[in-house]
């Protein structure tokens, strides 16, 4: 079984990640930020660094699926291979941040990896405001995130939103993490697991 937890950046992914692996005891699978090494020069100047980084996520996302879909395990995930294609790269190129050129080949790549994979069992989506994404990200205290643009961050919810209200690959549960405060708040996390649970009945 594989659940994969999606949101923009600061949207509580990596808190989620872990309690409910925690919960159900499955394998927990991060995304790799600290070693990330593009990832600061990106935020210094996003058009010069925008390819390489989203080349490195794309090449990251993939392995990590590849690994999860070739094991026996039940696994949590914390962020998708989708939402750079489908987010984080299209933004940028929109915001004149990456070339068609760049985009165009890095859109090709996406698709004949996405072609060779399949899809979570269950995706779990994380809807915040700004204010609270923003309230996050300080929050957390990542020094390379302290220039991350409100502009970067709006462009990437509306296509976040975009995105899951097309999303057919399968089965879909939306939590608002204005209202609902999982990490701080047990009784916030227990509507959290009985959301999940409903889901999970219907796919074993």
């Amino acid at each position: 079984m594989h659940i994969a937890v999606a949101g923009n950046i600061g949207s509580g992914k990596t808190t989620l990640t872990r309690l409910l692996s925690k919960h159900y005891n499955w394998n927990a699978k991060y995304e790799e930020v600290d070693n990330n090494p593009y990832l600061a020069d990106f935020y210094n100047d996003m058009q010069r660094w925008s390819f390489n980084l989203q080349i490195y996520f794309l090449k990251e996302r993939f392995k990590g699926i590849v690994d999860i879909q070739r094991s026996s395990e039940n696994v949590v995930q914390d962020r998708t291979i989708y939402e750079d294609a489908m987010i984080f790269a299209p933004n940028l190129h929109s915001m004149g941040l990456m070339s068609s050129r760049d985009f165009e080949n890095y859109k090709s790549l996406f698709d004949l990896m996405l072609s060779l994979v399949k899809p979570p069992d269950l995706l779990i989506y994380l809807r915040s405001s700004i204010p609270n994404l923003v309230s996050q990200i300080h929050k957390r205290g990542r020094e390379y995130e302290t220039g991350i643009r409100i502009d970067y961050l709006s462009g990437l919810n509306e296509r976040y939103e975009e995105w899951i209200s097309g999303y057919k690959d399968g089965q879909i549960m939306v939590i608002d993490v204005d209202d609902n405060k999982f990490e701080d708040r047990p009784e916030d996390m227990s509507v959290v697991i009985d959301l999940v649970d409903a889901q999970l009945h219907g796919l074993f």
